[in-house]
């Protein structure tokens, strides 16, 4: 959790940012395959020839080979304003001029208390259906973010920068006839189905789990089926069957 706030115009509104994603995957550790111990990994110095504590340790910028320029935490912390350790909003965008290739994590933010500021704030984005354009740093990065109305929860994306983003070059469309077109909307058309997250699940996780739980009871566990399906290279054909099956 971390406690920062929202400047909007001169309203200044106090907010806690909390992430909302979690890592679900199973989590294993590396172990000597002879005895099974677990590896540790140490930050050593070859020059000095020994095992380096992470207080004696600082971050350089290599501008020469082997030279470098070094920066202390509390360096880095001057470079930070005072209006950087808050939530700028720039502007008001419509949310659908934000492609979601932008988006990269999600934080909640919420009040400690009871924010005549915060609920106006909330209300203000769902009166004109609007999404804030604002700027932040959290730990040692600059970012833009986009504020957000989610029912009654106020989320913050962070944004990639528009040079993080490699978008490769359209390649050149093949030709296509109206009939393939007709069947391609009818097949997309009878697979329309609703989005409901709770509905989907990591699949490769929920098979570790099972798989931990057959080597706990000391079974072996067994490949699946592997279904395989029909190399059709012809699309209309591909196309009739695959609507067959699915009605």
């Amino acid at each position: 959790m971390k406690k920062t706030s929202i400047s909007f115009g001169l309203v200044n509104i106090p907010v806690e940012m909390n992430p909302i994603i979690k890592n679900n995957d199973v989590a294993f550790n590396q172990l000597h395959k002879k005895c099974l111990s677990r590896i540790r990994y140490v930050k050593y110095c070859p020059h000095c020839k020994k095992e380096v504590k992470q207080s004696d340790i600082i971050r350089g910028y290599e501008y020469k080979e082997d030279q470098y320029i070094t920066f202390s935490d509390e360096e880095f912390d001057k470079l930070k304003s005072e209006d950087e350790k808050i939530i700028e909003i720039i502007g008001f965008v419509s949310l659908n001029e934000i492609d979601p290739i932008y988006y990269e994590k999600s934080y909640v933010l919420r009040t400690s208390s009871k924010s005549k500021s915060f609920s106006l704030f909330k209300e203000a984005l769902n009166k004109t259906k609007r999404v804030a354009l604002a700027k932040t740093v959290i730990g040692t990065k600059f970012y833009y973010v986009v504020i957000r109305l989610k029912e009654d929860l106020l989320i913050m994306n962070t944004l990639y920068f528009d040079e993080e983003v490699m978008i490769p070059e359209e390649v050149t469309a093949s030709k296509f006839t109206k009939k393939e077109l007709d069947l391609a909307v009818q097949l997309i058309n009878s697979l329309k189905i609703k989005f409901k997250p709770e509905d989907y699940v990591d699949e490769y996780q929920e098979k570790l789990k099972e798989a931990i739980k057959l080597k706990e009871e000391g079974k072996a566990l067994k490949k699946p089926k592997v279904n395989k399906s029909k190399n059709i290279k012809d699309l209309m054909t591909a196309l009739e069957l695959s609507l067959k099956n699915v009605s």
